[in-house]
């Protein structure tokens, strides 16, 4: 398992980022958390297996049906974290 962070920039809120990541790390069954951020960006923590990570990282430069990603920044987290599942951080 393995765990990273994806920031998603671009029109990411207010077009259900946070509410499609969720049914599709669930659809994965990948753990976590999604969030919007103060600067109009949406971060989301992800842990899962390579294949289920690339397939979220894949999803994420396109993201739900209104969103406009412009880009998606992917970085490694070392430190265990432990998720019982995907959830959204209001």
């Amino acid at each position: 398992m393995q765990t990273i962070q994806i920031i998603i920039s671009g029109k990411v809120q207010g077009v259900w980022f946070r509410k499609s990541t969720k049914e599709k790390a669930d659809d994965l069954g990948i753990l976590g958390n999604v969030q919007n951020l103060p600067n109009e960006k949406v971060k989301v923590i992800a842990k899962g297996s390579e294949k289920q990570l690339e397939e979220l990282k894949a999803w994420a430069k396109l993201g739900p049906k209104f969103a406009e990603v412009q880009s998606i920044e992917v970085t490694s987290i070392h430190e265990p974290l432990q998720f019982e599942d995907f959830e959204i951080i209001r």
